[in-house]
């Protein structure tokens, strides 16, 4: 009777052993297989890929600074504003500027009036030559006349002597002349007006009055939206100093910090996926890496770190990786802001590329025509002023 309940117990444990190893075995099988699934998604597709989210948006600033001294009277934007290249945003007091724009317009038409008082003075300086020339020829006759009346004795000595100093005096006057005339054709010589090295002179003094007018007024180098405004109205500034600023964010750009452990099969030109802390993963940028850094970022710190210590601990690097979109319109419907944080993931199955770029950049990486019209009207305002004064008219 005693080994009935024993045997009953038994009964009933065996079902639970069974049940449990089998859950075991289940348990076993989904990690082998999830293992396996892992696995060869790994080798397929993940290992083909690189991501980090130590990245951010980059970009031009562009910066508003005034190149000549001056006091602010306008303010054409504030910060958040949208402005495109060649909207007014800073304006100075022209006061000053003007009057020394007049004054150079003055010495401008003042220098072409003596220029053509030289070319007179060369004229004349030739008439007097012929002039001069005449006499000698008359005192030549003169003497040559008196030579033969006094070898015949009709005249005295002392009149043939007055006759050779008259001679004498007309060869001096003559080679005065000429070297008068000499000294005024080198003044012009291979010359006319507009081309004189006076009239360049001034010419030139007036362009940089009139620069110095136009840079009272400072325009947008670019198109974009403006950020750290710091002048103000009435305020007297210097060259250099920092106004304001442009930045264009249709032209970001985005740098990552990936380790350097990720960088082994990282190429230029390979593929980019983009997401977004605003805007999340269901927006998706298209780019491609355009360069690999040349160095980590403890590199070029302003105080690098030392390591050549007892107590080094190695700590894997980051180096910076810059990516570029591919699709303006992207940023047109999803605009991004200067240092947002973005999930950059890089796709690695093209490796065939180079790591770091071999070529001479041919053009400018970023560049403007903004400043190069600054003087786009001075050489058609120093023509009219040389014609008018060359015609001397002042209308």
């Amino acid at each position: 009777m005693s080994t009935q309940p024993s045997s009953a117990t038994n009964e009933a444990v065996q079902p639970q052993k069974k049940g449990r190893s089998l859950m075991l075995r289940i348990l076993g099988a989904v990690i082998l297989v999830g293992a396996i699934v892992f696995g060869i998604w790994y080798f397929l597709e993940s290992r083909w890929y690189e991501s980090t989210d130590d990245a951010y948006v980059n970009g031009n600033v562009v910066q508003i600074t005034p190149q000549i001294t001056g006091t602010v009277v306008s303010i054409g934007a504030d910060d958040g504003d949208f402005v495109k290249k060649g909207d007014v945003l800073v304006t100075l007091d022209k006061s000053d500027a003007d009057v020394a724009l007049q004054n150079a317009a003055a010495n401008l038409a003042a220098t072409v009036r003596r220029v053509r008082g030289l070319y007179s003075t060369v004229s004349g300086a030739q008439a007097d030559v012929a002039v001069r020339q005449v006499a000698l020829q008359k005192a030549k006759a003169d003497y040559n006349r008196r030579v033969t009346l006094a070898s015949s004795g009709a005249i005295s000595a002392e009149e043939l002597s007055h006759a050779l100093d008259a001679l004498t005096a007309a060869e001096s006057s003559l080679t005065t002349a000429q070297q008068q005339l000499q000294t005024n054709k080198v003044l012009v010589d291979d010359t006319i007006v507009t081309s004189h090295p006076d009239v360049k002179a001034a010419a030139a003094q007036y362009r940089a009055a009139y620069l110095t007018e136009v840079r009272t007024t400072m325009v947008a180098p670019v198109t974009g939206y403006v950020a750290k405004r710091t002048v103000q109205v009435g305020q007297r500034v210097q060259p250099g100093a920092a106004l304001m600023a442009v930045v264009p964010l249709h032209d970001v750009w985005i740098d990552a910090n990936f380790k350097e452990t990720q960088l082994t099969h990282m190429r230029i030109g390979q593929p980019v996926e983009v997401t977004s802390d605003v805007y999340g993963h269901k927006v998706k940028y298209d780019g491609k890496v355009l360069e690999l850094g040349v160095g980590t970022g403890g590199a070029f710190a302003l105080l690098p770190a030392q390591n050549a210590t007892g107590n080094w601990i190695k700590i894997v690097q980051r180096i910076p990786v810059r990516v570029v979109f591919t699709d303006p319109q992207q940023l047109d419907q999803h605009p991004l802001r200067i240092g947002m944080s973005m999930d950059t993931t890089v796709n690695l199955h093209d490796d065939n590329g180079l790591m770091l770029a071999q070529n001479v950049p041919t053009q400018a990486a970023f560049s403007t025509d903004v400043f190069q019209q600054q003087l786009a009207n001075a050489d058609e305002l120093v023509a009219q002023i040389i014609h008018k004064n060359m015609a001397g008219e002042v209308k």
